[in-house]
């Protein structure tokens, strides 16, 4: 009644991507990721399903929910606020298929499932082995050198059980894109250039590519998933899964010269080449999941479990100086611990579900159950070298102002029927309620229905409600960084702090979504789909930017009621008088949006017999999100974020032909037109520079990206495949270099449209037993 796409663990391994979410970007129209993620949004992948944020995306791993990272998308941008499954952390070699219902489902599943639902369905096979290994690069720069190592297999236990177990190991270099030049190294620049040209010491032996802030991080991650099935006495089954990963990356930030600015000579005796700050992450991500199934409780089906998940991150700097250490003491720590994070959550779920004939003419399904979740959050401060007097260079640590744990719990109870009020004609109705101790109450309901003229044609349509629970650490998380001349903060919405500038208690957004389709097969084996939808999406979760500065407050200024406010979270230097240069952010339900899309998708398998057999395929989405309501004075920046920095379309076309021993498969993908309103940046105009209120929009036009992979099967155990991504290497459009960040930052780091890292060629070998 809903569509749904079923991607299969063959069609993911096709699009040569390692990662499972380059891979669902490659396989799936609705959903894409960033260009480049900004501090620890970079550490951690996300995707956004329908343009929306990726909170509002639900992720199930057979059926139950994941947790999330504890990793806080603190910066600004589509993206702000977002702590998502970060689907990376779970082996790809464990997936059997993943089902993306491309639909609102909060009425069936809670929180978060307004753009939609990934359910990542695992292997079972209770035989075989299964090995794989793949590497690459980007043959045009020649870095980004990766490779992934897959083993996956399964035995029986005893005459009626299972046991699968996989693993992966992955590594991946830097990427960093060729056409940054830092403005600062290149000797010569427009007079009103704020970024200054160094010419200290050393200046001529500093390479023009030192600053490598546009890049794509280093990562080491190794992945286990453990699961089994086996009948704890006649009509009832217990089974349970067991995920862990550990992930090591760095990412670059802005190159530092080696007077820093001019603010730290004495640092130029410790680097005197300058230094790239590098922000890492150390994390351990695991969860267990354990349950018992049945099939006769008064003729109910029943399953009864309990989920754990727990994400930990320890976020560092390396690379670095406090340059207040080293103007005071002479000398600093190179390395130091930022903050650590852990997000963890516990779900037990009771479900049932029976089929029944009304009055012996109308079959219906009724489902029903429980669900009860606690929820808890933790911040760690970092070394106080790397929070003190402005804190380490490129990314400075939360102070113990700023630390804290927060729990909360949730309960929620569900009820569906699916009536078959004709042998054409299917009705389903559901509802949910949920109560958060931290904000109240949720009420959702769901109406979908389907009629099935014949068997070639169909209609569909669904109306709904839904949430999004702000999650612990929207309302939580506060980071603030304080210098002798200035301060600024994300201040926590809950906290005193963020109310004495305005901020209330966060609520939960709330969505209606209304979507309508017809379901066609033509001829046999031919088939079309085309659904229309529309969000209304209200009470978003917005960042609001920027209070502070001489901008008047009452009898005071912005600035001086922010610096109050940051002041019971840290504490501002003796004396301190640079109000005019202190601001403040917080999390607030301040937008209201309207996002309107078409899908469309069609299949057809060609049987050639002896000639082999061809499958077509195509996908497509259309999307649009517009404002419709500004409750926190958002500037065009952030109105941009939310509204046009996705793809207004996406395009695959796939093609795949198998030929007695030989695949190929070539696919074909258009991203459309992002717009985003960019600040003027060090050689923009004098005046205008970094302004929050004059800016300038930037369009990526659309792009086609050519995929192509062929592969070989011998010896019958044996595949091998060499395949090349963006084969011609297409690249973003380049900024100008007025809103080009000191040179270093030559495309859009926001926009969701084609990655930064152009031409992959890559080599696969697999081998089943």
């Amino acid at each position: 009644m809903s569509p749904v796409s079923v991607i299969s663990g063959a069609a993911l391994r096709r699009s040569g991507q390692m990662n499972l979410a380059d891979a669902l970007t490659r396989t799936n129209a609705s959903i894409n990721v960033t260009a480049m993620g900004a501090d620890a949004g970079a550490l951690t992948s996300a995707i956004r399903m329908r343009g929306l944020n990726p909170n509002e995306v639900l992720v199930l791993v057979d059926g139950k929910r994941r947790h999330t990272t504890a990793n806080l998308y603190a910066d600004s941008g589509p993206e702000s606020g977002s702590t998502p499954v970060d689907l990376n952390m779970l082996p790809a070699n464990a997936i059997d298929h993943i089902e993306v219902l491309e639909d609102g489902a909060a009425a069936m599943y809670g929180s978060d499932a307004i753009a939609g639902v990934v359910n990542i369905i695992t292997k079972k096979q209770d035989h075989g082995l299964n090995l794989s290994g793949q590497t690459g690069a980007n043959a045009y720069n020649g870095d980004g050198w990766n490779y992934q190592l897959n083993a996956d297999g399964g035995m029986k236990l005893g005459q009626d059980g299972f046991l699968h177990i996989s693993g992966q190991m992955y590594h991946t270099d830097h990427f960093v894109a060729n056409n940054a030049h830092d403005h600062r190294l290149l000797g010569s620049q427009p007079a009103s250039a704020s970024s200054g040209t160094y010419t200290g010491p050393n200046a001529g032996k500093i390479a023009t590519n030192s600053n490598k802030i546009m890049s794509t991080p280093e990562e080491t991650r190794e992945n286990l998933a453990i699961e089994w099935g086996k009948q704890f006495t006649p009509g009832i089954n217990f089974y349970g899964l067991i995920t862990y990963a550990h992930r090591h990356s760095e990412a670059y930030e802005n190159y530092r010269t080696p007077s820093v600015g001019g603010s730290c000579t004495a640092c130029e005796s410790i680097a005197p080449y300058g230094f790239s700050p590098l922000e890492t992450m150390e994390e351990n991500d695991f969860a267990a999941t354990l349950g018992l199934k049945g099939n006769n409780f008064m003729g109910f089906n029943w399953d009864l479990s309990t989920t754990y998940g727990e994400d930990i991150d320890k976020i560092g700097n390396k690379n670095t100086l406090n340059t207040s250490y080293v103007n005071t003491y002479g000398s600093s720590p190179r390395k130091a611990r930022a903050e650590t994070y852990s997000m963890a959550q516990w779900t037990n779920n009771i479900d049932f579900r029976r089929h029944f004939d009304i009055g012996h003419a109308v079959p219906m399904t009724l489902a029903f159950g429980a669900e009860e979740r606690m929820e808890s959050y933790n911040i760690t401060a970092g070394n106080p070298v790397s929070y003190e007097n402005g804190g380490t260079q490129g990314y400075a640590g939360i102070s113990p102002g700023s630390a804290g744990t927060w729990y909360r719990d949730i309960w929620s109870w569900y009820l569906d029927g699916d009536f078959h009020l004709t042998k054409k004609w299917e009705l389903d109705f559901a509802g949910r309620l949920e109560h958060y101790t931290d904000v109240g109450n949720t009420e959702n309901g769901k109406i979908s229905t389907r009629y099935n003229f014949n068997k070639r044609v169909a209609i569909r349509g669904t109306i709904s409600t839904g949430f999004r629970a702000p999650t612990l650490a929207e309302s939580h998380f506060s980071a603030v960084n304080v210098s002798p001349t200035g301060a600024s903060g994300l201040l926590a919405a809950d906290s005193s702090a963020a109310q004495a500038i305005g901020a209330t208690k966060l609520k939960p957004e709330r969505s209606t979504s209304v979507s309508g389709g017809i379901v066609l097969e033509p001829v046999d084996n031919f088939h079309v789909e085309a659904d229309v939808y529309q969000i209304n999406l209200r009470d978003r979760i917005v960042q609001d930017t920027n209070f502070g500065g001489s901008t008047p407050y009452g009898n005071t200024t912005q600035g001086e009621v922010a610096a109050q406010a940051i002041a019971q979270l840290a504490s501002l230097p003796t004396g301190f008088s640079g109000y005019d240069n202190v601001y403040a952010d917080y999390f607030t339900n301040g937008a209201s949006t309207r996002t309107q899309g078409v899908d469309i998708k069609a299949d057809y398998l060609f049987r050639f017999h002896k000639y082999g057999n061809l499958a077509l395929s195509m996908s497509i989405d259309l999307n649009r999100t517009r404002l419709h309501h500004n409750g926190s004075n958002l500037n065009l920046a952030d109105i941009a974020s939310i509204t046009s920095d996705n793809p207004r379309s996406k395009i695959i076309l796939n093609a795949y032909y198998t030929y007695k021993n030989w695949d190929f498969n070539i696919r074909q993908t258009r991203y459309g037109q992002t717009t985003s309103m960019l600040q003027y940046q060090d050689w923009g105009p004098t005046g205008l520079q970094y302004s929050n209120n004059a800016l300038q929009q930037f369009i990526n036009t659309p792009h086609w990206l050519t995929d192509i992979e062929i592969g070989v099967r011998f010896q019958k155990n044996w595949h091998f495949a060499v395949g090349a991504n963006n084969v011609f290497n297409v690249r973003p459009r380049m900024m100008s270099q007025e809103l080009n960040a000191l040179g270093a930052m030559p495309y859009d780091e926001n926009s969701a449209q084609i990655p930064i890292t152009g031409g992959y060629y890559y080599g696969r070998l697999n081998a089943n037993f």
